[in-house]
């Protein structure tokens, strides 16, 4: 199948590596794929990482997904990732598109996360002017944690950190510039945490 032109092409992606400090790792990722509905998305697995592709609110529904079943476990884990979208060589023969628009997992569960991004919108000679409001954005959601070299760090439950890089995904693209990537760092359980996720290291 031809490839999409950059600024046609609906797919999302997200590559990521789980990390569990835990002896018993195979068994945590593995249960949290089991666990996890994958039926909305593309999904490879090698053994550096594993890639899924779809819909966008797919993508991030069972990364959010995922990430939520490894860390009940109460196991430390690091999860390292990339979200691109609007990549000229995405072609759509293997990215599910016709999946139904309603997410395949629903889990309130609350769990802290303390976590780091960083956002590169390709092509935009404005990138600066795009993170400076997209680091707005994370003040107002109420998940801004600090600047730093390199990444800014974002920090609350769950659910409300996956929706604030959901929506600064969405908001970080334009018509005119819509190839963007998106690196994630998150740190959930860790013992530098302390009790309640209102320290963290």
């Amino acid at each position: 199948m031809e490839p999409y032109s950059c600024g046609t092409s609906p797919i999302v992606g997200f590559r990521f590596s789980l990390h569990p400090m835990s002896g018993n790792f195979i068994s945590i990722i593995k249960s949290a794929l089991k666990d996890t509905d994958t039926s909305h998305v593309w999904m490879q697995t090698d053994d550096v990482s594993t890639v899924i592709r779809g819909k966008q609110q797919h993508v991030f529904n069972v990364a959010k997904a995922l990430t939520l079943h490894a860390a009940k476990t109460k196991e430390h884990i690091a999860l390292s990732g990339t979200f691109s979208a609007g990549c000229p060589g995405d072609t759509a023969g293997d990215a599910y598109l016709d999946a139904p628009d309603e997410p395949a997992n629903e889990d309130a569960s609350k769990q802290y996360v303390s976590s780091q991004f960083a956002l590169y919108p390709m092509n935009n000679p404005d990138y600066m002017e795009v993170i400076y409001r997209e680091v707005e954005r994370a003040k107002e959601f109420g998940v801004w944690n600090d600047s730093m070299h390199y990444a800014s760090g974002i920090h609350g439950d769950i659910h409300e950190v996956f929706a604030f890089y959901e929506t600064s995904f969405s908001s970080a693209r334009s018509a005119k510039h819509p190839h963007l990537v998106m690196t994630v760092s998150m740190s959930i359980n860790s013992p530098s945490h302390k009790t309640g996720g209102e320290d963290h290291a």
